[in-house]
């Protein structure tokens, strides 16, 4: 059984409450990076794996790409998609991403915004996004950083007055499930290794393009001075990868 805690009312709730949520792509703080890392859109056929309120979807379509789908496993999160979406060319589907079966070479693009760190295998998303990618087409992902999922924590050490000390790495090669605490206690990601995230493109035939560890914009330290602590360690892995 694949969780879905996105469509359990309080959890939606506090997710659709968060800055990301609300502002949009704008709102996402690796956003100015992931959009570097994007090919061409124009004429393009786009899928979007995990594609929660349909930002990327429809920011695909706001650069001319041909046709959007867009997947995911919650319906709260669809239904909230559809609602801001107001065009024929993008479509969505209610699925877990373990779970599509579409046909072979039928899209130029692949995206996935933070949601393989949900899926037990991402090497069986690898071989399914290989085939359902035209030759020359791309695969661009963020994920939480390996640092990041490493342990089931997922937060500072803090000293006897609240300061934050540093971020603790522990377990990192020891890949597998975790229960983690956001929005909610109890919430299943799966932590792997960042050359497993790297060996599992190349042996599934992907060329590697890129690779990025997330970064704030000057834009958001300047709007944020809270935002300096995301220079002491990313919390964000984004790979663009070629077929």
């Amino acid at each position: 059984m694949k969780q879905n805690k996105y469509d359990e009312e309080k959890f939606f709730f506090a997710y659709k409450n968060m800055e990301r949520s609300v502002k949009g792509l704008e709102g996402a703080g690796e956003w100015h990076i992931f959009k570097e890392l994007l090919p061409e859109l124009e004429n393009k056929r786009v899928l979007d794996l995990g594609c929660g309120f349909g930002w990327h979807c429809r920011y695909a379509r706001e650069q001319q790409a041909k046709s959007v789908i867009g997947v995911d496993i919650s319906l709260k999160m669809l239904q909230q998609a559809r609602e801001m979406t107001k065009d024929p060319s993008i479509s969505y589907v209610k699925m877990p991403i373990e779970d599509i079966n579409l046909s072979n070479q039928q899209f130029d693009v692949v995206l996935s915004s933070l949601a393989f760190h949900y899926i037990k295998s991402f090497e069986t998303v690898c071989k399914k996004v290989y085939d359902y990618l035209n030759p020359g087409g791309s695969f661009v992902f963020s994920v939480e950083h390996p640092i990041f999922t490493s342990r089931e924590e997922q937060d500072w050490y803090f000293d006897d007055s609240g300061n934050r000390m540093h971020w603790p790495v522990d377990n990192y090669q020891l890949e597998g499930l975790r229960e983690t605490t956001f929005l909610s206690d109890k919430v299943i990601k799966y932590h792997r290794t960042v050359s497993t995230y790297i060996n599992d493109l190349l042996h599934a035939g992907f060329t590697i393009r890129n690779v990025k560890e997330s970064i704030p914009s000057k834009k958001m330290l300047k709007a944020n001075p809270e935002m300096k602590n995301e220079l002491r360690r990313p919390m964000f892995l984004l790979i663009s990868a070629e077929k």
